[in-house]
């Protein structure tokens, strides 16, 4: 039980296989995300259907996390595969002519991002290679002057840093996906590009219409826009995901990791489990080996308490998804249990009450040296409250719903068991023997009732 930062694993090509993903699941894997920007739905429900199939088997829980589209914003086609040079100081027109472009122009296709700029806004292309500025604006197109300059070719994705855009957050795409993922009964959906809480309430509505299974949403923050609103954000969710690869293409890249910092705190205040995510072992898509720089990331991930590090090309695409999942259960293992004061404790969350009941229990649990925290759980709530507090003591919690259990796998520091019985009779010395702890005190919580006992 040293790993109590959890792994969140992109599934694709390279680790679609019974085999690899059982070694994945049994090597640290917690969370299993699609995503469903690659590949159809039903070649996803595939996946889907395996995953559960190999966690069963191994009677260990695992989250399913499906992770739609968004509204991915891309430029037209231009009329040649070649790629064409964009310099500074040159103009550029961005229209709604669907002409393939030249040097000179190309389609942007969405309208309601012609409507949303202003003059003075920027728009980058290709991941923040080439920035344009926004000159003037009408109706069916956009002037802009090169401000800096490198190749662009056809459907290449922008951002666009310093704009709101009019934009429905689910796109005819996402919907579509959205109604064949709840077929496959997920536990979390990933909602890309959120700019507000508003977009979050829409994919709530849209998912408790079509189903009662209590679906948490994950936003992802990628935008400005975004941090600048992220205490209503996570209030509006149920947890979030720290998309750093867009974030640093529109956020200057050396504000990140205040901006990483800052977004954890939050979710610890306000009991929302969060994701570290992009290129946290991105060398080992090929490299047998992370960098240094790669293992210091993952393990500031740990040292920062966030809940969760995520795998996106490294286990995809990667040569070997196994070692790149060992290799970070490695790192988390090590920084999880260092034995150094962490400034990054429990304590240091100070927006929340002194008599917070989550904090209470922690606190109890510190000052008696209890050997765990057993949780009677019917929903995910209480748990991710305790676990947000940041307890360096395993937090088992008894589930009778398997979605209970599947969700809690995405929480720091807590251990689910899926059992009926054990639920039933309030079997918490049952439950801590699973996990090898057969001596010490208990802090135990059955809904509105904190006791201690001492393990036989």
């Amino acid at each position: 039980m040293s790993k109590f930062t959890k792994i969140t694993a992109s599934i694709g090509p390279k680790c679609e296989d019974v085999k690899t993903i059982t070694e994945m699941i049994k090597s640290g894997v917690n969370v299993c995300r699609l995503n469903f920007s690659h590949d159809t739905g039903e070649v996803q429900g595939v996946k889907i259907n395996m995953i559960r199939s190999v966690s069963d088997k191994l009677g260990i829980p695992v989250a399913i996390m499906v992770d739609i589209q968004g509204p991915k914003h891309r430029i037209g086609n231009f009329a040649s595969e070649e790629h064409y040079p964009l310099k500074v100081g040159q103009k550029f027109i961005l229209d709604s002519d669907s002409t393939p472009g030249d040097s000179r122009r190309v389609q942007l296709p969405d309208m309601d991002v012609i409507r949303s700029l202003s003059v003075g806004d920027r728009v980058l292309l290709n991941d923040g290679k080439i920035e344009l500025k926004v000159d003037a604006v009408f109706d069916d197109k956009i002037e802009t002057t090169v401000i800096r300059g490198d190749e662009i070719w056809s459907r290449r994705g922008f951002n666009l840093p310093d704009t709101d855009i009019d934009t429905d957050i689910l796109t005819e795409k996402d919907k579509a996906d959205l109604e064949y993922a709840i077929t496959k009964n997920p536990d979390f959906i990933a909602v890309s590009f959120v700019q507000r809480a508003e977009d979050i309430s829409l994919v709530r509505d849209f998912i408790t219409q079509r189903t009662s299974r209590p679906i948490k949403i994950i936003a992802k923050i990628e935008r400005p826009n975004a941090l600048e609103r992220i205490s209503d954000i996570t209030t509006a969710a149920d947890g979030i995901m720290i998309a750093r690869g867009d974030l640093a293409v529109e956020l200057p890249f050396e504000q990140v990791p205040a901006a990483s910092r800052h977004i954890i705190r939050e979710c610890r205040r306000l009991n929302r489990p969060v994701i570290m995510a992009t290129q946290m072992l991105s060398s080992m898509v090929h490299s047998e080996f992370p960098t240094r720089a790669e293992i210091s990331d993952v393990a500031t991930a740990a040292y920062l308490r966030a809940d969760s590090t995520m795998t996106s090309e490294e286990t995809t695409i990667g040569d070997n998804p196994v070692n790149v999942i060992q290799t970070m259960n490695k790192i988390l293992s090590y920084a999880d249990s260092d034995t150094i004061a962490n400034p990054y404790d429990w304590s240091r969350i100070d927006d929340v009450p002194e008599n917070d009941w989550s904090r209470s229990v922690v606190s109890i649990a510190a000052l008696n040296k209890v050997a765990a925290i057993v949780v009677f759980a019917r929903d995910a709530d209480a748990t991710t409250a305790i676990s947000c507090r940041r307890p360096d003591i395993p937090i088992i919690a008894v589930c009778s719903d398997s979605i209970v259990a599947n969700q809690l796998c995405l929480s720091r520091g807590v251990f689910p068991i899926c059992d009926g019985y054990i639920f039933g009779q309030r079997d918490a010395f049952g439950a801590v023997r699973q996990f090898g702890i057969g001596t010490g005190k208990l802090v135990i919580v059955d809904e509105d009732k904190i006791s201690l006992r001492t393990l036989d």
